[in-house]
């Protein structure tokens, strides 16, 4: 008699691999480690189908804390690679991490095209807005004024807004986190595993030695319900304390604003739903910045379209089906020939 037994579910320790973790004592790196983990667990991932892929950067040493297959690769190469694995085996759960330095200067062409091309990839870029592993230089996120031992007056380049770079990539799924908040970061690996082709993840890391508290003007517990607003497709896009507070469109200009339900004659009916679908929408959330507006979270934009790997295998079993060639009597067949 054959008796089917149910597999054990995984949890967050099935995930974790035997080595030291080795991240500054209180970086926020060791909180999205653990949320990924704990996500993968609740997800049903299979250790064995599970691949994680680095460039180089503090946020690079990932794949040796994950009991899976990784690859720790070059600066701002891990798209390249990954890119690679997926081809090789569509099957596999390809995961790539980067920090705001390896994905955005020396990899800012490769996070391009794998966001383009729309490969089955989950994107994690943790952005501390500084070049953490060699020393706290100013990064593409650094902030104008930003003092460090490359711009020791302040650094007077522009800032790259990291999800307005993917949506410009034409990324099919943005969405954005930050480390400390598990549980919604859980909902938004959940969510980017689940969309099929590139989805792209900012995660608002704390690097505790180089840039400390960069982002407690909005993450801070005693500012942040005034501060963030959680996004959540078919739902009013509402925030505050109090939960008084909304977006809606500025009159006689196409911009959001906040405004404050039972003020100047707003009412609920006045504040936009999140449609996550909505590419326009999309680009006006990714760029508010506090204090004027409140820091959008969670999946900013999931619009599907066929996957690149999936594209490739039936252009692949297209050509097959028309039989094959024979190479040795093309070669013998003169110095030229034609292609059809």
């Amino acid at each position: 008699m054959n008796v089917q037994v149910e597999p054990a579910k995984l949890k967050a320790k099935d995930f974790a691999s035997d080595q030291e973790v080795r991240w500054c004592p209180g970086c926020g790196d060791y909180a999205i480690l653990k949320a990924v983990q704990m996500a993968l667990a609740n997800m049903g991932a299979k250790p064995d189908n599970t691949v994680f892929v680095s460039g180089i950067g503090c946020a690079s040493r990932f794949p040796y804390y994950m009991a899976t297959y990784g690859f720790h690769t070059i600066h701002g190469r891990a798209p390249a690679v990954a890119s690679g694995v997926k081809l090789a085996n569509p099957d596999l759960d390809v995961w790539i991490v980067s920090g705001d330095g390896d994905a955005l200067s020396i990899g800012g062409n490769h996070l391009l095209h794998v966001l383009r091309r729309n490969m089955d990839v989950q994107f994690l870029l943790f952005n501390n807005e500084i070049y953490g592993l060699t020393k706290g230089q100013y990064s593409p996120t650094s902030q104008i004024g930003q003092k460090s031992p490359s711009t020791p007056q302040g650094s007077v380049d522009a800032p790259i807004d990291a999800c307005t770079f993917a949506l410009g990539c034409n990324a099919r799924f943005i969405a954005r986190g930050i480390d400390i908040q598990a549980k919604d970061l859980g909902h938004v690996f959940t969510r980017s595993r689940d969309h099929k082709g590139a989805s792209f993840v900012e995660i608002i890391q704390n690097c505790i030695v180089f840039n400390d508290d960069a982002f407690a003007h909005f993450t801070e517990k005693k500012v942040a319900k005034e501060t963030q607003i959680h996004v959540v497709h078919g739902a009013k896009l509402i925030y505050g304390a109090e939960s008084n507070k909304g977006l809606s469109i500025k009159p006689g200009a196409f911009e959001l604003e906040a405004v404050t339900i039972g003020e100047n004659g707003i009412t609920e009916d006045d504040i936009l739903v999140h449609d996550e679908t909505n590419k326009v929408l999309a680009s006006l959330l990714v760029a508010m910045k506090p204090p004027a507006m409140p820091v959008a979270l969670g999946v900013i934009y999931c619009d599907p379209a066929p996957s690149y790997e999936q594209a490739v295998k039936d252009q692949v079993e297209a050509a097959k089906a028309k039989g094959l060639g024979d190479m040795d009597a093309l070669l013998r067949s003169g110095n030229t020939w034609t292609v059809s």
